[in-house]
Parts: C-alpha cells; sequence; structure tokens
C-alpha cells in the first residue's frame, strides 16, 4: 500500500494571535479551500492542521478550539475549488447552515457537502475532523451523488448501515494515518468506496451472494501469507474494486475483514491450549502478520490491550 505522503502542516500555537486568523485563512486557502474564519475565543484561535495526499484524495487532520469557518459566495466565485468534502467530526460538537439549511453535528457524524456552493460550519466545543477531499471528477465517477442534492448528514452513532460504514471510514483513515504498514488496496481506494456506500447505500443480491463467497474464501484461507484483496476477488471472479463494493456496504473492506478475522483467530490462540504456550511472535508469524511490532499494535487498537497483557490476564482467570 502507498504511504500516505504528507503534503503540508500548520499550527497557529506560537504565532502572534492577532496574526493566527490570517495565518490560518491563508493556509487553508492554499492547501485545502479559501474561507473566512472567526473565534470569540480569549486566547484567539488555536489550531493546527496536518494535510496528506492517499492516493486521488487529500485528508486533512484539523484540531482546534471553538470557532467558525465560512464559504460566502464572494469566496466561492474568486477562489473556485470544484471538490466534495467529508467531514467526520471525532470530537466536539457543531452546525453546519448553507442555502438549504442547519444541520447539528456531534462527534461520530459526518458532513458530505460540495465546494463550490456557499456554507458555514462552527464548532462550539474544541473539537477534531478529519477531512476528505474528493475532487468532482472522482467524486463523480466513484460517488456519483454524494453531496450533489445537498449536504448531508450521516449519524455515526446509530446501528444503521450508513453508521457503520461511517464508523468504518473513521476506522480506515485513523489507522491509515497512524499506520501505514496495512496490506491490501490503496486506503485512498477503499476511502472512495466507503464514502460511496455511505452516501448511497445499495447493494445487490448478486452482490451480497459474492460477498458472502468471498468471506467463506477468506476464512478458508487466513493462514495464506498471500491473501489479500486481489486473491479473494480473483477467487470469486471479479476485481478487487468490484468486490470491494460489497463489503462497504456492511461497513468494512476486504482488507479490514482479513485483518479482523487473523486478530480474532490470533486471540483465540493466545490463551487456548496448546497454543498458549507459544511466543507472541508465533501467534503473530502463524496469521500471517508483518512483524511481532505491527501485531501487538493492531492488537490494542482492537482489544485495547497488548497480546502479553490479554494472555496474562485471561490465563490467570483460568
Amino acid at each position: 500500500m502507498p504511504t500516505p505522503s504528507l503534503l503540508s502542516s500548520v499550527s497557529t500555537a506560537g504565532i502572534d494571535e492577532a496574526e493566527r486568523l490570517a495565518v490560518w485563512e491563508r493556509y487553508n486557502a492554499e492547501a485545502l479551500v479559501g474561507l473566512t474564519c472567526r473565534t470569540y475565543e480569549p486566547e484567539g484561535l488555536l489550531a493546527r492542521q496536518v494535510n496528506v495526499a492517499l492516493g486521488s484524495v487529500r485528508v486533512a487532520d484539523i484540531t482546534g478550539n471553538p470557532h467558525v469557518i465560512e464559504r460566502p459566495p464572494g469566496l466561492v466565485e474568486s477562489r473556485p475549488k470544484e471538490a466534495t468534502f467529508v467531514s467526520l467530526l471525532l470530537e466536539g460538537e457543531g452546525f453546519f447552515y448553507s442555502s438549504t439549511g442547519c444541520l447539528t453535528v456531534g462527534a461520530g457524524d459526518v458532513v458530505v457537502y460540495r465546494t463550490d456552493r456557499p456554507y458555514l460550519f462552527g464548532f462550539g466545543r474544541p473539537m477534531r475532523q478529519l477531512l476528505v477531499d474528493v475532487p468532482h471528477d472522482v467524486a463523480g465517477e466513484r460517488c456519483a451523488g454524494a453531496g450533489a442534492d445537498g449536504p448531508q448528514a450521516i449519524d455515526g452513532r446509530g446501528s444503521s448501515a450508513p453508521a457503520v460504514t461511517a464508523g468504518a471510514l473513521r476506522e480506515l483513515l485513523l489507522g491509515g494515518l497512524a499506520d501505514p504498514a496495512v496490506a491490501g488496496e490503496s486506503v485512498g481506494e477503499q476511502v472512495l468506496d466507503l464514502v460511496a456506500a455511505m452516501t448511497a447505500g445499495r447493494r445487490s443480491p448478486v452482490d451480497a451472494a459474492r460477498t458472502h463467497r468471498a468471506k467463506a474464501h477468506v476464512l478458508d484461507h487466513l493462514q495464506d501469507p498471500g491473501l489479500d484483496a486481489d486473491a479473494v476477488a480473483r477467487a470469486v471472479g471479479v476485481t478487487a474494486r468490484h468486490l470491494n463494493r460489497g463489503f462497504v456496504a456492511e461497513g468494512t473492506t476486504v482488507t479490514q475483514f482479513i485483518q479482523r478475522q487473523r486478530l480474532e483467530r490470533a486471540r483465540r490462540d493466545l490463551v487456548r491450549r496448546p497454543a498458549a504456550s507459544d511466543r507472541i511472535g508465533d501467534v503473530a508469524s502463524r496469521w500471517c502478520f508483518a512483524s511481532q511490532a505491527h501485531f501487538t499494535r493492531l492488537f490494542r487498537a482492537a482489544y485495547g490491550c497488548t497480546p502479553t497483557q490479554y494472555r496474562t490476564e485471561h490465563t490467570a482467570r483460568a
């Protein structure tokens, strides 16, 4: 998988308070989109942004104290940008105002909107968002209709299919940005598939049956080091991109499904006799993780503790 490519970053910390808004606006105009910014916090705007490239999409990781950003009609005309933005709010709460009305969002929610239309996005508490920047030509090909009829808000905290998909997108982005050593399809390609599924949510019976066959193939070949999305797709007779669309309708991707199944088998081996006496590295190798360190990072993210801690706790209980 291509390593996420750092494009640029900025922080207003250390900048004179009187200059922070201007610096933030200039940076966004060059790196993301032309906008204006305001805050009424006594300390002024305290914000940070990191922009990376993931294939054909870009992702901005943005944190800040309470503030409002606006893309008014004048900026839409003077600084044109044709893209669809997918904002995943990780922390805080906010409101999105446009000509179609006002949307309120909380942590876990998603807003999908176009940059060629005016909008205002406000945050009433300290916030963090992951902002996916999808060019219009890419969105039209892979995510047709996303934001076309006006801003879309997806409740990411429920159990609906769009909510589950929003969670998978959040997991994918955080994992891809934090740990590029993940096998499988390009993160950027998976992002596009998840956005398409989240905003459309359609799946045919043929896709459902194919997904079922693909899952069975994965479960039968988990200890095969060559098992990846391409191999599974070949086994069921479609391209990896086509197969992935069936998985994203269930809020995951082929790569994520393989990884979760391997993690679950490894978790069982940590405490199941006779494998419970195996070294951690042996368990990691058996289930095709690139290294013990990589296995430990993924295990901690999935289960909240290291493999050693998990084994110690559950062996003591036994």
